[in-house]
C-alpha cells in the first residue's frame, strides 16, 4: 500500500485549512503569511505562484527558499516514519492571505520536492482557491 499525500494551498481569509477526510484528524498547515506578499505589486496582482514573475520575486526578493528548505526537512521526517510504519494518508497545507501566491507557490514546490524524493507515495495536489491550476 502506497502513502497517499494530499497537498492544499488554501486562504486563511476565505475557507481556512482544508478539512482532513481521511479521518486522521489533520496533518500540517504551514502559515506563508510572514514571506513577502507578491500579491502587493500591481504587476503581480493578477498572477498566481504559478507564474514566473511571481516565482523570481518569491524566489529572489523574500524569504522563501530559506522557508521551503525547513519545510522539506519537517515533512521528510514524517514521510519517512510513515512510510515505514504503513501509514496510509498525510495532508500537508499551505494558506496565505488569499490563496493565489505564496500558497500556491509552496503547495507546487513540495509537491515536486516529494514526488522526485518519494516516488512510491501518491501525490495530488489542490489548489483550493484556485481550481484552474489544479492538475493531476
Amino acid at each position: 500500500m502506497s502513502l497517499k499525500i494530499e497537498i492544499h494551498s488554501f486562504s486563511y481569509k476565505k475557507g481556512g485549512i482544508p478539512k482532513d477526510n481521511t479521518g486522521n484528524g489533520g496533518g500540517f498547515a504551514f502559515d506563508c503569511r510572514g514571506i513577502l506578499n507578491p500579491g502587493r505589486i500591481d504587476e503581480y496582482k493578477q498572477q498566481t505562484g504559478c507564474d514566473v514573475g511571481v516565482q523570481n520575486y518569491l524566489e529572489t526578493v523574500t524569504e522563501m527558499p530559506k522557508f521551503l528548505e525547513l519545510v522539506k526537512s519537517i515533512v521528510s521526517i514524517n514521510i519517512d516514519d510513515y512510510i515505514a510504519r504503513n501509514f496510509e494518508n498525510l495532508q500537508i497545507n499551505f494558506g496565505c492571505t488569499g490563496g493565489q501566491h505564496r500558497s500556491v507557490y509552496s503547495a507546487e514546490k513540495i509537491a515536486a520536492f516529494i514526488k522526485e524524493k518519494y516516488p512510491q507515495t501518491v501525490v495530488t495536489l489542490q489548489h483550493d482557491e484556485q481550481p484552474q491550476l489544479n492538475h493531476q
